[in-house]
């Protein structure tokens, strides 16, 4: 299984997948009207790891963390 978290403003439950990349979860959270705007322009992390490619492969105990933009001062 793969744990995914949702970071920051994003209100939404972690989540446990059974997914092999990361493709597979755009398709189950583009489902979700909630989550469709942030999948637009969050960054997105694997195993604390910043990642560029929707293709990137995902093993079992993979966590993944939707990270959306924020802004401080």
């Amino acid at each position: 299984m793969v744990r995914i978290e949702f970071l920051g403003p994003i209100q939404k439950e972690p989540l446990e997948l059974q997914i092999t990349n990361l493709n597979e979860l755009a398709k189950i959270l583009q489902d979700d009207k909630e989550m469709q705007e942030w999948l637009t322009n969050s960054a997105v992390a694997v195993n604390d790891t910043l990642i560029c490619s929707s293709n990137h492969e995902l093993k079992d105990g993979d966590k993944v963390s939707l990270l959306p933009p924020v802004c401080g001062g």
